[in-house]
């Protein structure tokens, strides 16, 4: 009898650990699955916004560019194309933010993936030429077959951060006397739409970055 009642409770043991399976299952097969939202102009602070394109509802993409590397290769689209990458704007002999943003995006590189690249646009093309770009990479650990420093026109540049990245805030044209700078890291999916904008200089936006990430890249898995 004794036996009969342990096999009787083994039974209902396993098929309660069942169910709770199953419902769990369920539950998590009926709760929506988070997507990202395709960024717009029009759904940007304005002051990030070109004026030609505060008000322009779908169909952004990123600008085509040709741009140089801290290797002196010639960097385009074609470079980034049918890959998600993460963007920025910064510049080598800043003091202030460029260093902890630098940090972070080293610490991204060591966690993504093959199917993902970085890219960081110098704000003072000038200064930052292919050698000066060379030796910060050497300094911060820069993967070169993950992460492009880039400089180039600077008006090409400043156009990119106003125009395709809607990262920035100062109007400049690119003179010599300009300085665009943000802390914004942008991240970009294989159709070059703005998927996430994140704080560069704090670690829980560089949390939610990640999480994001492993977001956009299932999404190309369904």
């Amino acid at each position: 009898m004794r036996a009969f009642f342990a096999k009787y409770k083994l039974f209902f043991s396993v098929l309660f650990c069942l169910s709770v399976v199953i419902i769990y299952l369920f539950y998590n097969a009926l709760q929506p699955q988070k997507k990202l939202a395709i960024y717009q102009p029009s759904m940007v602070n304005p002051e990030l916004v070109d004026s030609t394109l505060q008000y322009i509802r779908k169909y952004h993409t990123i600008g085509d560019f040709s741009l140089t590397n801290q290797n002196g290769q010639t960097i385009t689209q074609k470079t980034y194309e049918g890959k998600i990458y993460i963007a920025d704007f910064f510049f080598t002999t800043c003091p202030t933010i460029c260093p902890i943003m630098t940090m972070n995006m080293a610490s991204i590189q060591d966690k993504i993936g093959d199917e993902v690249l970085l890219l960081s646009h110098s704000v003072t093309p000038n200064i930052d030429s292919v050698a000066q770009l060379k030796k910060y990479a050497l300094e911060k650990g820069v993967d070169d077959t993950k992460w492009n420093l880039v400089t180039g026109d600077k008006k090409q540049i400043y156009e990119l951060a106003r125009k395709s990245y809607l990262a920035v805030k100062t109007d400049g044209d690119g003179g010599p006397y300009d300085m665009i700078h943000t802390e914004n890291f942008i991240l970009v999916d294989k159709e070059r739409r703005i998927r996430g904008f994140y704080d560069g200089t704090k670690t829980e936006d560089m949390e939610q970055l990640l999480n994001d990430l492993e977001v956009l890249k299932a999404s190309y898995s369904e």
